[in-house]
């Protein structure tokens, strides 16, 4: 293992620690609303600052972009990006389908990725160019060729329902398109079973950097594709995402272009 990537390995774990010992017992947290269906509860911002702490410690001329936290020394060469807690409103109601985020961009290219799962004790983890693991084991995304085979994870918009009726549309077309439909409720943990080849696909609209980061270079490590609802490059500041393996990417955005609009194509 890159000895960056272990790095935050040991940082994604510790942050699990705190997050379990929350679970068992959820109604004692503090939990304030950002905005509506957008909640943060101490655990988030414990994890974080226990991530945060652990990578300055060994990086201390490095930027971070955490949800909590913002932004700091944003014109460093090497910024990490976490999510200390994605799948937040699941974690609040014990629905145990939760995670760490972590990636690391160097000079615009992300290059490490963690995603820690410990409801399940899973580690995800991708060096560029080194391919992707789980529990130290290679994974790679699904063969099946077609779309209509296919078992697609997506998440619904839940924040800002500017696009839900377009969303909404391309859901139908999704249904009637695939095998099956699934909407667990962290986007990160969703790219992550892409890349286990557990999902054929996945897609949304408008998440965040932090959401993304390290489950796209996962998905891309895994022999995987990402791109925004026009298959280019944008997705990572865009938050609009399609992740899958080669065949099935190229069938997806098929179904969701008829859809798109000025809004949701690729910045110009």
């Amino acid at each position: 293992m890159h000895p960056i990537l272990s790095n935050a390995v040991k940082a994604a774990r510790e942050a699990g620690k705190i997050i379990n010992r929350a679970s068992n017992d959820i109604g004692a947290l503090n939990i304030q609303s950002k905005a509506i269906n957008d909640f943060v509860s101490e655990v988030d911002h414990a994890a974080e600052a226990t991530i945060i702490n652990i990578l300055k410690d060994a990086y201390p001329d490095h930027g971070f972009l955490g949800e909590e936290s913002g932004e700091t020394n944003k014109d460093a060469d090497n910024i990490w990006i976490i999510d200390p807690l994605d799948g937040t409103t699941n974690f609040l109601h014990n629905f145990p389908q939760y995670c760490v985020s972590i990636a690391l961009q160097q000079s615009g290219v992300l290059t490490q990725a963690v995603i820690y799962d410990p409801a399940r004790n899973d580690l995800f983890t991708a060096t560029k160019g080194r391919g992707a693991f789980l529990n130290d084991k290679r994974i790679r995304v699904s063969n099946r060729a077609k779309l209509q085979q296919s078992l697609i994870a997506t998440g619904f918009p839940f924040r800002d329902f500017t696009h839900l009726d377009i969303y909404m549309d391309m859901l139908k077309d999704m249904i009637k398109k695939t095998t099956g439909i699934r909407r667990p409720g962290s986007a990160a943990l969703d790219l992550a079973y892409v890349a286990a080849g557990w999902t054929d696909g996945f897609f949304e609209i408008n998440l965040s950097t932090w959401d993304v980061a390290a489950g796209g270079l996962i998905v891309q490590e895994a022999g995987g594709m990402v791109g925004d609802f026009e298959g280019n490059e944008a997705w990572l500041k865009t938050g609009n995402i399609v992740a899958a393996n080669p065949k099935v990417f190229a069938q997806m955005l098929q179904t969701l272009s008829p859809h798109l609009t000025d809004a949701l194509k690729s910045p110009k």
